[in-house]
């Protein structure tokens, strides 16, 4: 059992119901308002250039509730922003903010000797133009074992992102359904989103993201109840 743990901050509106594509959106408000506050907000230095790794604020529609996530610094980042957010302006429609929530905790990560039971409460995506032929190309059994590798190595991904490198134990199981939806707006290559959970051995806090685009809310997981 290899564990340790990170400050982890969630900041939710449960009064406001956004659709699931205005994840993106909500990531370029804050990233504007706040530009000057943060490059984690936006992943973006002063000067222009990217900043790589885990990004460490995470922006998700969870149903069709707006849900910021941040990690690590990006944790207390959050709470240093929660008095200040007032509104929220989205497609150019502002929403006022009359009731936010926030959750401040140590999370344990790592890989533990139980199973735990995920879900994607948002849509993951471990398919790209690049693999999705050789998906395709496969049967049912080998799509779920192709799947599967593809999911341990962005578990790994998000452990490295925190500082953690465990290169071995992570044993991963995938449930996920057939159902896909095609993605656009990905400077104009194809995604794949997939629905559906899986059985692991890792412990991951709750509304972190997996896979590519996390910061603009896909891959979030969530407990399997």
């Amino acid at each position: 059992m290899e564990t340790t743990t990170i400050p982890l901050a969630t900041i939710s509106f449960p009064e406001l119901h956004l659709r699931p594509n205005h994840a993106h959106k909500l990531r370029g408000y804050f990233g504007s308002v706040f530009r000057d506050h943060s490059p984690l907000l936006h992943n973006h230095f002063a000067d222009g250039r990217l900043r790589y790794g885990l990004p460490l604020v995470q922006y998700k529609i969870v149903g069709s509730m707006p849900v910021l996530v941040g990690i690590q610094e990006g944790a207390k980042l959050l709470t240093e922003l929660f008095f200040q957010i007032k509104t929220l302006n989205i497609d150019g429609r502002e929403y006022p903010v009359l009731e936010r929530d926030i959750s401040f905790k140590n999370e344990l990560v790592g890989v533990g000797e139980d199973l735990i039971d995920y879900r994607f409460a948002t849509l993951w995506m471990p398919l790209n133009q690049q693999n999705y032929a050789e998906y395709l190309s496969k049967n049912e059994q080998e799509r779920k074992a192709f799947l599967g590798r593809i999911l341990t190595g962005n578990i790994l991904s998000f452990f490295k992102g925190i500082g953690l490198y465990l290169p071995d134990g992570v044993r991963v199981l995938t449930t996920v359904r057939p159902k896909e939806e095609r993605l656009t707006g990905f400077k104009d290559q194809l995604m794949i989103g997939i629905s559906g959970g899986f059985t692991t051995n890792a412990i991951l806090p709750n509304l972190i993201g997996l896979g590519k685009s996390v910061a603009r809310g896909y891959g979030t997981v969530a407990l399997s109840f």
